[in-house]
């Protein structure tokens, strides 16, 4: 394997890790705010705070590797998207601060306090609506290079479909994959009052993220057609998704095996990320970036390759240990004084 695919690969999974992460953590957050508005916080605010507590410091782990990695492999990312980014990135940074302090707050300060918990709520939807706009970006048309500036076209990207689908996608996408995760580490913890509340929510979630995901393909189409003939060029790996999706779902509504419905959720958007992932190669941002041109010495490529390598290897125990001590536990998940 080329040493530019294998770096791109390795950094795909960091991004992969933190979507299906913060996806449930950004989820949670909000369904917690959203039972406290509609008075059904006692149903659940259990089993989300045995969840968030232990998780929620942890999430952005996956990010930070990505970003080191991507600019350490591919310098010409951080001219060309660090001015695009500037004013998204900025957001995203606030919105991070907003929700880690109003956590704080929310959790060990004014716990009846519902402008904190709206705050924690919300943001966890905005933060995924910003980061889209990376995955926007990347499809070209939105920056404008003139000589050795480069300019964000914020009216277009503000006007595009395909911008707008992005957005809705990866909103319905944090409620449902964190609703179906939350419906099986409620049912873990024998809750039969969480369980039946927040499958109905990874249900009425479901098809809005199907829809979703079928508007960016037609947008696709519409803004960068050789990416969409790219894609149908790896067509199975969006019906394995599409097939995954029906199973989730058919598991879901038949109130069974709630694992393994979360399993083939997280399959679900595997399929789909990685296939978008490498029907977008060789391009990193069109027509600027491409993985070949842009990476750094081979020398550098090789120990950052080694180096994330070895992180993800480091991460992944270290996340399965704090599941076996927190998430999995038997004890902690019913709400039991855990055994020292």
């Amino acid at each position: 394997m080329p040493l530019e695919t294998l770096a791109i690969t390795v950094l795909w999974i960091f991004l992969y890790g933190y979507l299906i992460v913060a996806s449930i953590d950004f989820g949670a957050g909000f369904f917690a705010y959203y039972c406290n508005l509609t008075g059904r916080d006692h149903i659940v605010n259990g089993i989300i705070s045995r969840y968030l507590s232990p998780v929620w410091e942890v999430t952005n782990v996956f990010l930070i590797f990505f970003m080191i990695g991507l600019i350490g492999f591919f310098p010409d990312t951080a001219y060309y998207y660090g001015t695009a980014l500037l004013v998204p990135g900025s957001i995203f940074l606030v919105l991070q601060s907003l929700r880690g302090s109003f956590y704080a707050f929310a959790h060990y300060g004014a716990r009846n306090s519902k402008a904190y918990q709206f705050v924690y709520g919300v943001t966890g939807l905005f933060i995924p609506a910003s980061l889209a706009t990376v995955l926007t970006i990347s499809e070209g048309g939105f920056l404008e290079k003139t000589g050795d500036e480069i300019v964000l076209l914020t009216g277009k990207l503000f006007t595009s479909p395909y911008s707008w689908a992005v957005v809705f996608l990866a909103i319905v996408s944090v409620l449902f994959i964190s609703a179906s995760f939350l419906t099986y580490y409620a049912d873990r913890a024998k809750d039969t009052a969480a369980v039946k509340l927040l499958r109905s929510y990874a249900v009425a979630w479901s098809l809005p993220t199907i829809f979703a995901s079928f508007l960016v393909f037609l947008s696709i189409h519409q803004h960068n057609p050789e990416h969409f003939a790219n894609m149908m060029d790896v067509s199975w790996m969006f019906l394995l998704s599409f097939a995954c999706f029906c199973g989730a779902l058919a598991l879901l509504l038949k109130k069974r095996n709630y694992g393994w419905a979360f399993i083939l959720v997280m399959l679900q958007f595997a399929f789909a990320f990685f296939g978008y992932g490498q029907s977008h190669l060789p391009y990193l941002l069109y027509p600027y970036i491409t993985i070949a041109d842009s990476i750094a010495s081979p020398a550098m490529s090789q120990a950052l390759v080694i180096g994330l390598i070895a992180g993800l290897f480091l991460l992944i125990p270290s996340l399965i240990l704090l599941m076996r001590l927190f998430l999995f536990n038997a004890r902690y998940v019913e709400g039991r004084p855990v055994r020292k």
